[in-house]
């Protein structure tokens, strides 16, 4: 097992919980496992494909990517297909006459095709080894994403009596666990029940405000970085993949109202590195297999935990760091109440109902978000301080809103209880207006109490009394604000009120507190992803199918100057080294000779496998930006440069701020229109702040973020004492 799972896929160790399971596929038992996203399920069938005589049937409602799974299996050696309405009738017959040689050691189908009783009829003809149901939360209607089409594997076990059947699925409460274990029909399986818990995953909570500006910093502070952000609505999705784009993001809109050409063509620029940003409904569905996904936002409130844990779990997939973001604003609520209250079925709405507040509780309070999750899926997590969320990190603090609360509660008491939100905020406001005249509404002592501050304020102080249960909406059509017992405690000061505000200065750990996220030289990170993007074109399949980002930062630790060196990164197994192993060896030896000052290569295979740390990241940057610098100074472009270094654009742009910021003798009027340049400087200055998006907002857009970063770099250079951090 341990022989082939290293010759075959490049590992030397299993993930949790994987070899129990792989274990007892070997000795034909059935299994369900709940691994998390990232947590290795396709290894758990696709390695006893290799070893077991027969051929493995995976069955996937994910048609779309069929394909890259396939290619993937392929590319680690292993001889598989697809069976789906996307093939020909002779790529059918192909298919069908491999499966019956026994020339394949894995066929994906989608669930519709086990109803097919010429397609039953011919599987009885054949050797099976395995049954592998991915998804396996569609057949239940508990799940979060029920598919009718699955209900006909509950026979599965009936018309194939002596294969063994692994079910899989990334998200299940123990109450569909049992569902699916039972409509399935395993036999007294094997059951893995792995940790939710995402160590890699850095879980964040902000206040949606203007969120499209949002997002953008956001991204802008992720250069070269791949990620996907949700939208509830199609029209959203398209607005804001439009808003990016105009901006300078790579962004593709993804619906189910866009022609399938049109979802499959901007599905593969995304897998393939072409977009970096995919901007998608839900509709961007389960199992996104690119695994070097580094963040993925929610810019509206999903409709519950399972949903956002399976959505967020498509970054990281490669066990690196990733970033997941949730823009909360209770204005999303009534939205998704909406459709909820459409379910005609009682007991269905109650469930969608109280899954909807369990991500309302988890986006507003102010406990560790790691633990609240893992709390849903009934586990503990035992530690009080995750180190890897905004609650955690300390990116959040705490303020008392007890008094303020009290005025908006008073407000409330004086007028009976009788009004909305908006009057309500009127009333604490001090509005001149006909209504509250008429209601004498300006004669309580409440009245004006809270004009020191904004409406802004006060709408945030509603909400997060409302969702903290302090007070609640009564009422439909004209809902009108009413107090809690909780609510009445705070009023009459028995009791005091928090909320968390959030902290801007503060940003996310870059490695969060595991030993394997440790650094790797960047700049040769940036020239194989060059090397393996040139490759996988070339191929034809997405780059991270040649290798993981993984398998490239390890790479970019350990230098590997030789296939001995090679065959021990991990990701690198016995067929994917003889394809591309020499090539990444070259790219590797001739970085190391641009960039010398490294430690000499000695003589046996173990000691020239020798860690990153031991270059100095230092110095490899220095002596990289050195160079941008040398052909910068002899007249070359930013592009040229990028073509001449083949690296990214932006890298070199990076390069040119730090040489303006260190005072190197750098000609700026070739970056930026002198005649912009002090505009650019005063504009820093007027707003207060080193961020760029407002200075490009100001402009409106005739200025780039280029040409901010350039100036910006310039007033740092003399460390302008005006301008603070916002």
């Amino acid at each position: 097992m341990l022989d082939t799972m290293k010759k075959v896929f490049g590992f030397t160790s299993f993930l949790p919980d994987q070899e129990t399971i792989i274990r007892n596929i070997l000795n034909r038992k059935d299994v369900f496992a709940v691994l998390p996203t990232g947590g290795g399920k396709s290894l758990c069938y696709q390695l006893p494909s290799k070893i077991l005589p027969g051929t493995t049937v995976v069955i996937s409602p994910l048609i779309s990517l069929m394909k890259d799974q396939v290619d993937a299996a392929q590319e680690n050696g292993i001889s598989a297909s697809y069976l789906n309405s996307s093939l020909n009738p002779v790529e059918r017959s192909e298919v069908y006459r491999d499966l019956k040689k026994g020339d394949l050691e894995l066929l994906y189908i989608a669930p519709e095709r086990f109803v097919m009783s010429n397609f039953l009829e011919e599987l009885k003809t054949v050797q099976i080894s395995l049954f592998a149901i991915d998804e396996a939360h569609c057949i239940s209607e508990w799940g979060h994403d029920f598919r009718p089409d699955y209900l006909s594997l509950t026979h599965i076990t009936s018309l194939f009596p002596d294969i063994p059947v692994a079910a899989f699925t990334a998200t299940a409460t123990v109450k569909v666990q049992d569902d699916i274990i039972k409509k399935t029909g395993l036999r007294t399986p094997y059951v893995v029940r792995a940790s939710f818990n995402r160590h890699n995953l850095f879980y964040q909570v902000k206040r949606k405000e203007q969120v499209e500006s949002q997002i953008l910093n956001f991204i802008h502070e992720h250069e070269n970085e791949s990620g996907i952000v949700y939208r509830t609505t199609r029209d959203a999705v398209l607005k804001l993949a439009d808003f990016l784009s105009k901006h300078g993001v790579r962004a593709l809109p993804y619906h189910a109202g866009l022609p399938a050409e049109e979802r499959k063509r901007n599905q593969e620029a995304f897998s393939r590195d072409e977009a970096a940003v995919m901007v998608a409904t839900i509709a961007f569905g389960m199992g996104i297999d690119k695994s070097n996904v580094r963040f993925v936002i929610h810019a509206d409130l999903p409709k519950n935990i399972e949903s956002y844990y399976q959505e967020t779990g498509r970054a990281g997939r490669d066990g690196e760091p990733a970033h997941c973001l949730l823009y909360f604003s209770r204005g999303d609520i009534p939205k998704l109440k909406y459709f909820i209250d459409g379910i005609a079925d009682d007991k269905e709405r109650e469930i969608a109902t109280d899954k909807l507040y369990r991500i309302i509780r988890y986006a507003s309070h102010n406990i560790c978000r790691r633990s609240y999750l893992l709390e849903y899926f009934g586990e503990n997590y035992p530690a009080e301080n995750c180190g890897a969320c905004d609650i955690c990190t300390g990116m959040v603090e705490k303020i008392d809103i007890t008094i303020d609360a009290q005025i908006i509660m008073s407000a409330m008491l004086r007028t009976g209880q009788r009004f909305g939100i908006r009057h309500t905020i009127d009333i604490v406001c001090g509005a001149n207006i006909k209504r509250i005249r008429e209601l004498r509404h300006d004669k309580i002592k409440t009245y004006g109490a809270g004009k020191h501050k904004d409406k802004k304020h006060w709408h945030f102080l509603v909400d997060e009394l409302l969702v903290q249960d302090v007070i609640h909406q009564d009422g439909d059509k004209y809902p009108v604000l009413k107090l809690t017992k909780k609510g009445i405690d705070i009023l009459y000061g028995k009791e005091t009120i928090a909320a968390l505000k959030t902290e801007e200065k503060k940003k996310r750990p870059l490695a969060l507190g595991d030993e394997g996220f440790t650094p790797y030289d960047e700049y040769l990170f940036e020239k194989l992803r060059v090397l393996r993007k040139k490759i996988a074109e070339e191929q034809n399949v997405p780059p991270y199918i040649i290798f993981s980002d993984r398998t490239l930062h390890e790479m970019c630790r350990y230098y590997p100057g030789n296939m001995s060196d090679m065959q021990r990164i991990s990701g690198v197994g016995d067929t994917k080294l003889e394809q591309y192993g020499e090539g990444f060896i070259r790219e590797i030896k001739a970085y190391i000779n641009e960039n010398p000052g490294r430690p000499e290569r000695q003589s046996s295979a173990e000691q020239s496998f020798f860690p990153h740390a031991n270059l100095g990241p230092k110095r490899i940057k220095g002596e990289t930006i050195q160079k941008t610098h040398e052909l910068f100074e002899k007249g070359l472009s930013i592009e040229q440069i990028a073509k001449v270094r083949n690296l990214a654009k932006s890298t070199i742009e990076g390069h040119l701020e730090q040489l303006i910021r260190d005072r190197k003798d750098i000609d700026i009027n070739r970056l930026v229109d002198p005649a912009k340049q002090d505009e650019i400087k005063e504009s820093f200055l007027i707003l207060n702040t080193w961020k760029l998006n407002p200075i490009v907002e100001y402009f409106n857009g005739k200025v780039s973020y280029e040409e901010a970063k350039f100036v910006r770099a310039l007033l740092q250079q003399n460390d302008s004492k005006k301008i603070i951090e916002k």
